[in-house]
């Protein structure tokens, strides 16, 4: 099924109208995400921005409501490993959630020695390191070769503007980030939501390679999966059935996420340093449609567009979720 593009590339969803819902709650404005806080409750919306290296690019068609609709899919499919912070997605595009304190990591799962961003375990191997978050690496390993057992990588999560670091998870304890019970909490979480990835993943035809993964502790004081999952801006996904045959010549595997926006951009010479160049109309309905492919992958069905202009039935769903 082919997706009409149109209506999302003549008005793009750039976000919500803060002053049209301020009697609600305060605005929060991140790179792709708008927060409306409603007191106990916080309405996320996804927005069609795109970032990598940490900076917006532009929009691509229907990326938020493939986001949102895709996480609330994989919520459910985790939610006897750890519980989510989803209480209702009364749009597509919104999701209403449980108000949480997030842990101040970002829980890079890694499958792959893969990556292309500054952080990424090849890009530093390939540089030279063979201890990278803490892990020791032999020498003779190349770009996209398995792990023997996936790895957490943390980074810390940078202010507005600025870049995720690296960080190791004894560091994360010594440093007072996470308490040491806590992250062994995280830790075996993220690893066993990983597993559940890549088996879902494999029956629909696709490699999980990595992900990152958010984690709050609720009300209650339970440890609560946050903000996204699984979706082709948090993870990386790779075509299954050309895999090895691509690696054997030599070339990347066929990426099936955000990645494609990252490699066209590093080809063009821009890995995060200054600002970039905004993404073109060309790269952002390559990327719309490989979002597409990815969601009908994992779902089983293709993405139902909703309707544009987005931000009225956006507003709407979070009048009506705040009643």
């Amino acid at each position: 099924m082919t997706i009409d593009l149109s209506p999302a590339l003549e008005s793009p969803f750039d976000g919500v109208d803060g002053e049209a819902l301020a009697d609600l709650g305060p605005l929060i404005r991140g790179k792709v995400r708008d927060i409306v806080d409603l007191g106990d409750r916080l309405a996320l919306v996804a927005t069609d921005r795109i970032s990598a290296f940490d900076r917006v690019l532009g929009t691509v068609p229907y990326r938020g409501q493939v986001l949102n609709q895709l996480a609330a899919w994989w919520f459910e499919r985790i939610a006897d490993i750890v519980p989510s912070h989803v209480l209702s997605v009364p749009d597509p595009n919104v999701t209403i959630g449980h108000k949480c304190d997030t842990l101040p990591v970002e829980v890079v799962v890694r499958g792959r020695l893969s990556g292309s961003t500054s952080t990424a375990l090849w890009t530093k191997y390939a540089a030279g390191s063979r201890e990278i978050y803490g892990l020791s690496f032999p020498d003779g390993m190349k770009k996209n070769d398995p792990l023997p057992t996936p790895i957490i990588t943390p980074t810390t999560k940078a202010q507005e503007g600025g870049h995720d670091e690296p960080i190791t998870e004894l560091a994360v304890v010594e440093q007072g980030l996470v308490p040491a019970e806590r992250w062994d909490e995280v830790r075996s979480a993220a690893l066993a939501i990983f597993a559940r990835g890549v088996a879902i993943a494999a029956e629909a035809g696709l490699v999980l390679v990595d992900t990152k993964y958010e984690f709050g502790v609720d009300a209650e004081g339970r440890l609560t999966i946050i903000d996204e999952v699984h979706t082709p801006d948090s993870s990386r996904y790779w075509r299954a059935s050309t895999v090895e045959e691509r690696l054997g010549e030599g070339r990347e595997p066929e990426n099936l996420d955000k990645e494609v926006v990252r490699l066209v951009y590093a080809e063009r010479g821009y890995r995060g340093d200054g600002d970039p160049p905004p993404l073109d109309r060309e790269l952002a309905v390559i990327a719309a449609g490989v979002y597409q492919e990815t969601f009908a992958a994992l779902t089983g069905e293709p993405l139902a567009p909703g309707e544009y202009p987005a931000a009225p039935r956006v507003a709407t769903a979070i009048r009506a979720a705040a009643s």
